[in-house]
């Protein structure tokens, strides 16, 4: 584990993430101008709302409106339809101080010999990151190498046939290769969290995976949900763990993305909802473990993944006041591609750790990613409305 070597960096100005010449200055005017429509028309519920349902008849009935997506949306929220692909916007954002997330955003998959393919591109994933810089992190999701239905019945500890077992078999085995290839090349992988109902699965799995893998360095990571109003004392209890067996725990802070679906099955079902009565136990409980993982830096490997501006805040101030180096190999700030450039650049800036996530696959098959994140930062208050602020005050500086 690391030594106490926590010196504050020199001064650089005050952090401001108002600037936006920093924040767009990767970005020509034509990128601006596609960005300015762009969250004009998601600022508007209704395209949000009909977007998906007018998108699929469009292509299932052959129009050519796979194109028109991939010129605007998948162009402005995506790296490419393939890793090499995904070079120019891994160069662009490494020029700005930002590192890339690859992040292969193939969804809803349900056969075997695909969940083996996935396996096998997100090693390519960490192939790709080995030895450079400008992608210091991978990620998967466990759906996309073992079936949904599987993990539901394995976290309502119901009986498994014999052919299920097999089946779980392998989906361990998958996670194991990436998390054995991620350990030989160095390369931290993250694992993503996904709906309560799943997810006591998932963490066990990570946590095993962080055994076996974080001895000596961060290699593993596992995602805490913070609208889960159990998910603080989850992080509490895995860093004891962690502390107890050796081994650095590895934890990406996020808010949450799936609230409506969990409310609504929680509703159907009659139990009750894990998730947070209100925004504000969301928030309290995310800055909460931020001071947590400050506090135990070099027991706890970060990254704190939000579009949070507060929280941002809050975790600089934090570094600064602990005299946490911003560079520390410990603390990273996350935020998604085309989404709160003036967080990432500035952060970036002002010398954090800072890497984006970057989506990339086929267009149709990454429509469900994007059209999820349109409505997720839609419902938002005000998200759509600061992204496009910042864009336009941008404009009037250049004058275009």
């Amino acid at each position: 584990m690391l030594n106490n070597e926590t010196v504050a960096d020199p001064g650089k100005g005050t952090l401001s993430f108002e600037n936006t010449e920093i924040a767009f200055r990767n970005s020509s005017n034509a990128d601006l101008n596609r960005a300015y429509w762009l969250f004009r028309m998601i600022n508007i519920n209704f395209f949000v709302k009909m977007g998906p349902p007018v998108t699929n008849f469009a292509m299932k009935i052959g129009l050519p409106i796979k194109g028109i997506i991939k010129a605007t949306i998948f162009k402005h929220f995506c790296g490419g339809e393939d890793i090499n692909k995904c070079d120019d916007t891994i160069k662009k954002l490494h020029n700005g101080g930002v590192g890339t997330i690859l992040d292969y955003s193939v969804e809803g998959e349900d056969e075997e010999h695909i969940f083996d393919a996935t396996r096998d591109e997100i090693i390519l994933t960490i192939k790709r990151a080995s030895g450079d810089k400008a992608v210091p992190i991978t990620v998967f999701k466990v759906t996309g190498v073992g079936r949904f239905g599987l993990l539901e019945k394995l976290d309502a500890k119901a009986q498994l046939s014999a052919e299920e077992t097999a089946e779980w078999q392998k989906v361990q085995a998958r996670v194991m290769a990436i998390c054995t290839k991620a350990y030989e090349s160095g390369v931290p992988v993250m694992i993503d969290a996904e709906e309560t109902w799943i997810q006591d699965t998932i963490d066990m799995l990570a946590l095993d995976m962080m055994r076996k893998f974080n001895k000596e360095k961060i290699i593993v990571y596992n995602t805490y949900q913070m609208y889960r109003h159990d998910k603080l004392a989850s992080l509490k209890a895995d860093h004891a763990i962690a502390a107890k067996e050796g081994f650095i725990l590895g934890a990406k802070l996020v808010r949450g993305a799936y609230m409506e679906k969990e409310r609504k099955r929680a509703a159907e079902m009659g139990y009750i909802c894990q998730i947070q009565p209100d925004k504000q136990s969301t928030d309290k409980d995310y800055d909460a473990a931020l001071h947590f993982c400050v506090e135990n830096v070099n027991q706890i490997a970060f990254v704190a993944g939000t579009h949070n501006e507060n929280s941002c805040r809050l975790l600089a101030d934090l570094l600064n006041e602990k005299k946490v180096s911003h560079n520390h190999p410990h603390v990273y700030f996350s935020q998604l591609l085309g989404m709160s450039d003036n967080l990432s650049f500035n952060l970036a800036d002002a010398g954090y750790n800072v890497a984006k996530y970057v989506p990339y696959g086929p267009v149709k098959a990454v429509l469900p990613y994007l059209f999820r994140r349109a409505q997720e930062n839609t419902a938002i208050a005000g998200q759509m409305s600061r992204e496009l602020g910042l864009i336009i005050k941008e404009k009037k500086r250049r004058k275009v």
